[in-house]
C-alpha cells in the first residue's frame, strides 16, 4: 500500500500543475502582495480542491457507482466558466488603473512631466494598512472556493483510477487523501518557485509586469471558453 500511496502524492503533485490550475491560481496570485500571501492562497486552492475529492469521491465510492459522463462534463463545464470569471477580473482591474502625471527632475537636469500608472485599490491599501490586511484575508475564501469548484473536473476520473489501483474501497480513499495532499502540497510548491521572480518583476518592470497580467487574463478566458464548450455538449 505504501507504493501505492506515494504514487498518490506524486500524481497529485503533478495534477495540481494542470493548466487551468495554474491558471486559476495565477490569477488570484495577481492580487495578492507577499510571497507568503501567495503561499497562502495557493495552499487554501489546494484544501478546497482536496476537500471535493475526497468529498464527492469518498461517495461515489461508498455507494459503489460511478458518475455519469454528462455529470461529468458538466462539472469540467463549470469550472470553465469559474475561469472566465477569474480571467476577466484580472483584465476588469488592469483597465481600472489610471495614469498619474507630476512634475519630475532628475538632477540637475530640465524639469518635466512624467507619467506612469497607479492602481487605485493599491494606494488605498498602502494609505490604510487595516484594509491592506482585511483585503489579503478575504483572498483566502475565495481560493478555498475556487479550489472547490476545481475539484469537481477530473474527479470521475480519478475514482476510477484509484479502484484500478487498489483492492478495497478503503485502499481507494487512501488513495484519495494521498492525492489531495499532493495537490496541495505541488500547487504550493509551485506558488513559491514563481512567486520571486514576479515579485521583481513586478516592482522592477511594471509596464512588462501590466503585459504578463493582460495575458494571463486573456489566455484564462480563452482556457475558460474552451471548457465551457463542454457545457453545450452535455
Amino acid at each position: 500500500m505504501i507504493p501505492i500511496l506515494l504514487l498518490g502524492l506524486l500524481v497529485g503533485m503533478k495534477h495540481a500543475l494542470e493548466a487551468d490550475h495554474v491558471a486559476a491560481v495565477a490569477t488570484l496570485a495577481t492580487r495578492s502582495a507577499s510571497l507568503a500571501e501567495r503561499v497562502k492562497l495557493a495552499s487554501m486552492w489546494g484544501l478546497g480542491h482536496a476537500g471535493t475529492l475526497m468529498l464527492l469521491g469518498g461517495t461515489v465510492l461508498a455507494l459503489g457507482v460511478s458518475l455519469p459522463d454528462r455529470v461529468a462534463r458538466t462539472f469540467e463545464g463549470v469550472v470553465g466558466i469559474m475561469l472566465i470569471a477569474l480571467g476577466l477580473d484580472v483584465l476588469r482591474r488592469l483597465r481600472g488603473r489610471g495614469v498619474h502625471f507630476h512634475r519630475h527632475r532628475h538632477g540637475a537636469g530640465r524639469e518635466h512631466f512624467h507619467a506612469h500608472a497607479h492602481d487605485p485599490a493599491a494606494a488605498r491599501a498602502a494609505s490604510h494598512h487595516d484594509h491592506e490586511h482585511e483585503h489579503a484575508r478575504s483572498l483566502l475564501p475565495r481560493a478555498l472556493l475556487v479550489g472547490t469548484v476545481h475539484g469537481l473536473a477530473g474527479s470521475a476520473a480519478l475514482v476510477v483510477l484509484s479502484l484500478e489501483l487498489t483492492r478495497s474501497t478503503a485502499q481507494a480513499l487512501l488513495y484519495l487523501a494521498a492525492f489531495g495532499l499532493g495537490s496541495v502540497a505541488g500547487m504550493a510548491a509551485l506558488s513559491l518557485a514563481i512567486s520571486l521572480p514576479l515579485g521583481v518583476a513586478s516592482g522592477r518592470f511594471g509596464t512588462a509586469w501590466r503585459l504578463v497580467e493582460g495575458a494571463l487574463g486573456a489566455i484564462t478566458v480563452a482556457l475558460g471558453c474552451w471548457m465551457a464548450t463542454l457545457l453545450l455538449g452535455a
